[in-house]
């Protein structure tokens, strides 16, 4: 009689401690995404600001900004999802490395002399192109179980 009630309590026990990690977890995973998506509208507000200062936008400052949109959609599909966007990642990548690119061939870049480093980060950009080609291929080809059960 003794053991059954010491194993009603730790089952009572363990649902109460169960439920309450639950809680625990989800209030920090929306207060961090709750910052987050602060952090990166304080960011592009604070860019942009920096812009209007200037009096103009230069190409590295729109896709600054466009890096600052990607980040925001993706922290937005999480918040929906509970799911990280793989793709929009990439995307960021490819922003960061195009905005690299351009700065670089405006400062640096002489018709006469052959440079590697744009080379380099036009094949980075490509790689990251074909992988988002493949994540894309994947997902259609190959959807997730809770994906197809959503539709």
């Amino acid at each position: 009689m003794k053991l059954q009630w010491a194993e009603a309590t730790q089952k009572r026990m363990s649902t109460l401690a169960d439920a309450l990690g639950n809680v625990l977890v989800d209030a920090f995973h929306y207060l961090a995404l709750f910052a987050i998506g602060g952090a990166v509208v304080w960011s592009a507000a604070i860019a942009f600001f920096g812009m209007a200062t200037k009096g103009h936008a230069s190409i590295d400052d729109i896709l600054l900004l466009f890096i600052y949109l990607e980040l925001g959609a993706m922290v937005g599909i999480y918040f929906k999802t509970n799911h990280m966007p793989v793709r929009f990642l990439i995307y960021v990548a490819m922003t960061a490395l195009t905005r690299l690119l351009i700065s670089d061939v405006q400062a640096h870049h002489s018709p006469s002399t052959a440079d590697t480093g744009i080379v380099v980060v036009s094949g980075a950009i490509l790689l990251l192109a074909l992988a988002t080609l493949v994540i894309r291929f994947g997902s259609s080809k190959f959807p997730s179980r809770q994906a197809a059960g959503r539709d």
